[in-house]
């Protein structure tokens, strides 16, 4: 299916049912399952084709998220089907996106994380199963509230051993069970 045939409700579904089995299922991130019990979760499908398009709209989230209540919206998923497919490319964005929080002076008050269908830490094989942390049906630019983030960490002890823990899920699922919780990418 080309991201042309794809609609916006489409999107989303693939979206949250990743985000529902395997980000909050797995516990992959024991921060999520709150907002999104709250419905404090913006998902946004971007039409963008270019990545210039890409980075204004990327902007106008970055500021919407910024003058709105954590309460109304703690986090944006800004979903961008039809640019940076590529994952080096991708990649390469987060460093435009970076200079963009910086360039807003939002550095400190949000920040950007990264999902990608090719999402490849590096030196691991392309297959290796620990990418599969980050791997997500579309390109994700995940937009967050550093004050969230550090009341997260507050409330789970041992915050800096969730990508340990991440890895270890992942290696005793594998890949026959990553691909039993249908949520994208296939191998």
């Amino acid at each position: 299916m080309s991201t042309t045939d794809l609609n916006d409700d489409a999107v989303i579904e693939s979206t949250r049912r990743w985000l529902e089995r395997a980000v909050i299922g797995l516990n992959l991130c024991p921060f999520a399952k709150s907002v999104y019990v709250k419905e404090q979760v913006r998902y946004v499908v971007s039409h963008a084709t270019t990545p210039e398009a890409l980075l204004e709209q990327l902007m106008d989230e970055l500021q919407l998220l910024s003058d709105t209540s954590a309460e109304k919206i703690d986090t944006t998923l800004l979903i961008h089907p039809g640019v940076l497919t590529e994952f080096l490319d991708f990649n390469d964005f987060l460093d435009v996106a970076d200079a963009a929080l910086e360039d807003m002076e939002l550095e400190g008050e949000l920040q950007v994380a990264s999902f990608h269908p090719e999402f490849q830490f590096a030196d691991t094989d392309q297959n290796d199963i620990s990418n599969y942390t980050n791997r997500a049906p579309y390109p994700i630019l995940h937009l967050l509230r550093e004050d969230s983030i550090a009341r997260a960490v507050e409330a789970f002890p041992d915050a800096a051993d969730i990508f340990e823990k991440n890895i270890e899920t992942m290696e005793k699922l594998g890949h026959e069970g990553w691909d039993k919780l249908d949520v994208g990418p296939a191998r």
